[in-house]
């Protein structure tokens, strides 16, 4: 019962990525190929939200959902380092077809193929974990 407001949430996110064709691997595939719009378009208004988001964060002081502060570091600048793993990150989209919100998303929308994808995104996340230590950061 404690968690009811996140399992809402996550149902909300699921009808807003289904409703709004981000789970469609037509539509990422659009995307990869520079044929349509629809998906940068979804991105981009993420990326403005998250911005206002994080904005809001800041000025307000807003705490996590254990009353600690929400810090943000600053990060070292590299550019090969965004560019590789971005490139992974791309990679693995476009093979998958689709990233991990989607991901999910599409299972539960009964795609249950995509679990072979969540699988692997699991082994992915498990292998960084145990290597993160000799990978560039």
């Amino acid at each position: 019962m404690k968690f009811i407001k996140f399992l809402i949430l996550g149902i909300v996110f699921g009808i807003v990525m289904a409703k709004s064709e981000a789970i469609s691997w037509f539509r990422i595939q659009e995307m990869f190929r520079f044929q349509s719009f629809h998906m940068y378009g979804i991105i981009g208004t993420a990326v403005i939200l998250g911005a206002i988001g994080v904005a809001l964060i800041k000025k307000y002081n807003i705490r996590d959902y254990h009353g600690n502060p929400i810090l943000f570091s600053p990060k070292e600048k590299s550019v090969t380092r965004y560019l590789l793993g971005g490139s992974i990150f791309g990679l693995g989209w476009a093979l998958g077809g689709a990233c991990p919100g989607p991901m999910v998303v599409n299972i539960g929308y009964g795609f249950l193929s995509m679990g072979i994808v969540f699988f692997f995104a699991l082994v992915g996340t498990y292998l960084y974990g145990l290597l993160k230590n000799i990978l560039p950061h």
